[in-house]
């Protein structure tokens, strides 16, 4: 077993991260996010430079996109990288530009809801592709960093059968690389904050108490990763895909709370970085259906082979 990146891997990250370091960041996160705006500018980058081709790509294939998904999320890229890296490829659908919309039974706010003109629906066991009108998306007032929306889908059009597993299991892969990616920054700031901050002389990382949960913070981490690689590597099946999504998402929460309360006041503050990653976590959170949902689809593929 080979847990080193190949040199194909190695290189579309780097390129990735050239082009992210360009058109992502904390920065241009806020920018778009006081405007309530998706980034067109780095969808298009990511189009012209081949990235959203990785999936079907000869050299690279599903975990390249799934290591690309999670890259642009750790740099808070405001695009559909889920839906464009992963879900329409592999259901064999066009990529249209701009923000396209995943959603499952009766959709609540959505992310970029306000800009998407199309939408996948999950109901049951059947997935259909419907239209959406931008100028008919009720904006919703979110402080989570993702500009969020109501849509209301028009002239569905039912995909074939087998579509709706698909998409859910590659969803729930997709967003949990985003999360994961999200998670191991939250987790890279707290580390670095507790080496320089100094407390009685002492740098508060030196406290064996705060070693310790950061260590069970990264093993969280840790785990989550190589669940999405691995279920990614093996081509979303549902078991895979819902154990993945099911540790990730019950991961997030102690990440969230660790990072926070080891980093103190700064941490809540606007001012400082670490909120543009948490925030955006509960958002992935309540669109997988926190960690019930697909734990509870886990059990189910299980007893199933049982």
């Amino acid at each position: 077993m080979d847990f080193e990146p190949t040199s194909t891997q190695r290189a579309v990250l780097d390129a990735l991260g050239a082009l992210l370091a360009r058109h992502a960041g904390p920065e241009r996160s806020r920018e778009l996010a006081a405007r309530g705006e998706y980034d067109w500018n780095l969808e298009e980058a990511l189009r012209r430079d081949g990235f959203l081709d990785l999936f079907a790509a000869e050299d690279a294939g599903p975990l390249d996109a799934t290591l690309a998904v999670e890259a642009i999320a750790a740099e808070l890229g405001a695009v559909s990288a889920v839906p464009h890296l992963l879900v329409l490829p592999a259901l064999g659908l066009d990529r249209p530009a701009g923000p396209v919309v995943l959603a499952a039974g009766e959709p609540g706010p959505v992310r970029y809801g306000g800009e998407a003109t199309r939408m996948l629906l999950a109901d049951g066991d059947r997935c259909f592709a419907a239209d959406l009108d931008p100028g008919a998306a009720e904006r919703v007032p979110s402080a989570y960093g993702y500009p969020l929306a109501r849509v209301v889908p028009a002239g569905r059009e039912e995909l074939a059968p087998g579509a709706a597993e698909t998409m859910v299991n590659w969803w729930r892969v997709g967003v949990s690389a985003e999360a994961v990616g999200m998670m191991r920054r939250a987790a890279g700031i707290a580390v670095a904050y507790a080496k320089d901050r100094k407390v009685f002389r002492r740098s508060l990382g030196s406290f064996q108490a705060l070693q310790h949960r950061l260590a069970e913070v990264n093993v969280l981490v840790e785990g989550a990763r190589w669940l999405v690689y691995e279920a990614a590597f093996a081509g979303a099946p549902a078991e895979a895909a819902a154990v993945a999504a099911t540790h990730t998402m019950s991961a997030l929460g102690r990440v969230t709370r660790e990072t926070h309360q080891i980093m103190g006041a700064i941490g809540l503050t606007a001012e400082h970085d670490l909120h543009l990653w948490t925030l955006r976590l509960q958002v992935l959170r309540a669109e997988l259906g926190s960690w019930r949902t697909p734990s509870r689809a886990a059990a189910e593929a299980r007893w199933a082979t049982a």
